[in-house]
Formats: structure tokens, sequence, C-alpha cells
């Protein structure tokens, strides 16, 4: 199956890259980019219904894992399978909106286990495979707009808290990690332009919403080799809200 074609296609011929959340709107349109770059695309997923839905499941250049990334010894499978790791990308996680007093610890659980834990793993082992290849590499993980702007996290208290922990995360890695040549960045996105978050606020500017293929195109400058200094930048990619 052809790629979908983004607005610039980067070069990313040979070289190996991973990307979470890789199956839904936002991961599906960074996948198709980097397919028209050259890419191998390492995509783990654990719904099948979504997986049926992706436009690369039968690409020869997309190898599909599936892998708990909450988990270490699915995240350990998914990273192990890839030979020359150049980047890693993370954008799987969850959205929940409850008020605090109506928000169990299960459910604060839930939101860091799937939005922090997750991205927590596969930097952790993103960092290792790049380390051992020698070679540098790319991470950019996916914020939120609430994770830097926190009084706009109220009526989502838990999302917002997981959210600007993989901000944090991000920052203090990209410092750790720079002297291996190994450059980390995050964007936080305000509410893409999805069909179910369209159906969820029938009502909104859905023009004023970032496009998942505008977003990717950011997110694959940070992965790029073509960025050779930004690290420790969390990109507000808000479009017009």
């Amino acid at each position: 199956m052809m790629a979908l074609h983004g607005p610039r296609a980067m070069d990313f011929r040979n070289r190996h890259v991973v990307v979470t959340g890789g199956t839904g709107a936002l991961g599906s349109a960074l996948v198709g980019m980097l397919l028209d770059g050259g890419a191998v695309c390492h995509v783990p997923w654990v719904n099948d219904r979504e997986l049926q839905r992706f436009p690369y499941r039968s690409h020869t250049h997309v190898r599909l894992v599936e892998a708990e990334l909450t988990d270490e010894a699915g995240v350990a499978h998914l990273f192990d399978g890839v030979p020359r790791l150049w980047a890693s990308i993370h954008i799987a996680g969850g959205f929940a909106m409850e008020a605090v007093a109506k928000t169990s610890k299960a459910a604060l659980m839930q939101q860091v286990d799937t939005n922090f834990v997750s991205c927590f793993l596969c930097c952790a082992a993103a960092v290792r495979t790049m380390a051992k290849n020698g070679a540098g590499g790319r991470i950019v993980n996916i914020a939120a707009r609430p994770g830097l702007e926190w009084r706009s996290g109220a009526r989502m208290v838990a999302y917002t808290a997981s959210k600007a922990a993989v901000a944090a995360l991000t920052v203090a890695l990209a410092e750790e990690v720079a002297k291996l040549d190994i450059l980390v960045n995050a964007v936080a996105p305000s509410i893409i332009d999805t069909p179910s978050n369209r159906e969820a606020m029938p009502r909104a500017d859905h023009a004023a919403w970032p496009k998942p293929d505008e977003i990717a195109s950011t997110i694959l400058f940070l992965a790029s080799p073509d960025n050779r200094v930004t690290r420790g930048a969390v990109v507000p990619v808000y479009g017009k809200v």
C-alpha cells in the first residue's frame, strides 16, 4: 500500500523508527510521512478494531507488534525487534475528563500508566537501544496543552498531571542524554481534529483545531536527521484554538 504524501518527505531512508500509537489518527498520519521518507516503522498495537483501520498494516516497511506499553516485558519485546533504532516517537496515551472529587485512585493510575508510564518505559528502552548502537538518535514525546497550561486542566486533573509529567520527563531526559547525541523533544497539541473529537464536541470550531498531518509535520522534523540542535523543547502545536 502506498503511503499518504505529507507536505514534505524528509529523508529517513534505511532508518528504523518506533511509533507508539501509530495506528491512531495522528500516528497514521505520521507513519505515512515516515514511509514516504523511506523509513521502516515499528508499530505496537493492542486494539484489533483500530488495527483493522490502520491503512499501512500490509506495508512491507511496517512491522506490527502486539505489545502492552505499560508493561516492561511488552516494551522490551517491541524494542528488541528493532535492528538499529534511529527514532522513537511516543504518541500512545489516553484521555479522561472527570472532576477530582469523582476521580478514583484506579482512574488516576489509569491516566498515569497510559500517558506517563508507557512514555517513560519507551524512553528508557529507546535510550538503551540507541546507546548500544552508538550512533545517536531522536526521541519525540507527546505532551498536551493542559500539561503546559495547568489552569486549562480543570475537570481533567488526572490527565493534566500525567501529561505534565511527560513534559518534565522530556526536558530532564534531554539533558541526561545530550552527550550521547540523542535529542529528546516533545510536542504539546491542543484538541486534535479527529472524527472522535468532532463527535464529542459537535459545536466546536473544528477549523481552528490542529490537523493530524500538521502536528505530524512538526514531529517529523524533530525526529529527523535535519534536526541537529533542538533538544529539551516542548513545542506547542495549538492551531488557532
